[in-house]
């Protein structure tokens, strides 16, 4: 989905709009108005300057605006917002698929109400009031992190009479800044310690610092000798996993969408599993490779029949021995491997050839990305936690040191860690387990 343009979005996050009195809000007065614009101008102050609007998981804020009328003043006001054109686009997200900000607005201190953007002329109408000495109106903005794009917003704010003459006007100060993204846009890293509890690391958005502090999954997971992703993980506690246990026996982990308990109970999948030396994930399925070196791909069925997450597999190809490390991709077909001397190779994949005919599900000729990697003794891919728009490696040394490489997606190599690390992390070396 392409991003899009975004006026009626801007709109709502600071429309507002008539809120029946039988429902708490104020009616509108058709009394006719009795005083002029002669008596004066209207005074209208944004109490506190402009609202900063945190776009992410934070909640929402309130800006009041004081209107102050023309003494002797009588009879219905009406105010609506003069916005300017936006300028932006949103962000490409898939899900979910609902506008960005989600406003409610009051007046004098009443309910507050859903805003309806009234579009024609690029105005919010706001609710009728009959005329005092002062009056407030209220504007809440809650907005998602895709609203950060919207920046600085100030609209005018316009009061006019009940002849519609204009009293007053004055401007209106939004700010919508970075926030926390929200739980499903934000990845987690998991990590089993020795003793075979497993903990998660939610990511906090923010790049100078991505991870929170650990919470505890719970114990047990020592049983395994394998642990893999299926699917990407978020902190809203989605994100389906495989594991293996020391007979052989391979269970499948369905996400269960409860970020405090976020896989449901484990379903078995089948026996045999042993003679794996390493399983990885591949586009939502897996890639195994055996004792004698060759790399079976198991295609994912879908994960709603966790009894049978898989198709039969299909050799891809031998000589895979020469690697100590496989690191898969769930979300595509690609993977990166370490060699026995540290350098780390990305394979891509061959995608379909003119006509629509697939050449197979062998890799591409392999792409070497750089040497040094026999460093370190766990490499994973983890989701963005850099803040860019590719999933980001991570790698753990022998002294416990978590380092950071952010993803690059390589023209025909795949996605592929940068040349330059960063360290998010120390004393990683009580887990033996970091996916």
């Amino acid at each position: 989905m392409t991003g899009k343009r975004v006026t009626l979005a801007i709109a709502t996050a600071l429309a507002v709009g008539f809120a029946p009195a039988v429902l708490g809000g104020t009616a509108a007065v058709a009394a006719p108005l009795t005083a002029m614009a002669a008596m004066g101008t209207a005074t209208i102050v944004q109490e506190g300057g402009p609202l900063v609007v945190p776009s992410g998981e934070e909640g929402a804020v309130t800006t009041r605006i004081r209107v102050t009328l023309p003494a002797g003043l009588t009879g219905p006001v009406t105010a609506r917002l003069l916005l300017p054109q936006p300028t932006w686009e949103l962000p490409d997200f898939d899900t979910p698929a609902y506008e960005p900000v989600t406003p409610t607005c009051a007046v004098n201190g009443g309910v507050f109400w859903p805003c309806p953007w009234d579009s024609p002329g690029n105005e919010v109408v706001l609710p009728a009031a009959e005329a005092a000495t002062t009056l407030t109106y209220d504007i809440r903005v809650d907005a998602d992190s895709r609203a950060a794009v919207m920046g600085n917003l100030t609209p005018t704010l316009e009061v006019t009479d009940g002849a519609g003459a204009v009293i007053g006007s004055g401007p209106v100060a939004f700010r919508f800044a970075e926030g926390t993204p929200e739980n499903y846009r934000r990845t987690t890293v998991l990590a089993r310690d020795k003793a075979g509890v497993l903990w998660q690391y939610e990511s906090t958005g923010r790049p100078d610092m991505p991870l929170k502090a650990r919470e505890r999954i719970g114990g047990g997971w020592n049983a395994y000798t394998s642990i893999t992703t299926l699917t990407h993980r978020t902190a809203a506690g989605e994100g389906d996993l495989v594991a293996r246990d020391k007979a052989g026996v391979l269970w499948f982990y369905k996400g269960s969408g409860n970020p405090d308990a976020p896989f449901k109970p484990r379903v078995r999948v089948g026996g045999g599993w042993n003679t794996y030396t390493a399983i990885t994930s591949r586009a939502g399925g897996l890639v195994a490779r055996d004792k004698a070196g060759v790399l079976w791909h198991y295609n994912a069925t879908g994960h709603d029949a966790p009894r049978a997450p898989f198709d039969p597999r299909q050799n891809i190809g031998g000589g895979w021995n020469a690697y100590t490390a496989l690191v898969g991709n769930w979300s595509d077909l690609t993977a990166v491997a370490r060699d026995g001397a540290g350098v780390l190779w990305s394979y891509g994949f061959d995608y379909p050839i003119p006509g629509g005919d697939f050449p197979g599900l062998e890799y591409a000729p392999r792409v070497r990305v750089g040497g040094g990697w026999n460093v370190y003794d766990r490499i994973a891919l983890a989701g963005q936690l850099s803040g860019s728009s590719e999933s980001d490696f991570l790698a753990r040394d022998a002294q416990g040191y978590l380092w950071l490489y952010e993803g690059v997606d390589r023209a025909g190599g795949g996605l592929v860690p940068s040349p330059t690390r960063r360290q998010i992390g120390w004393g990683w070396g009580i887990y033996d387990k970091i996916l």
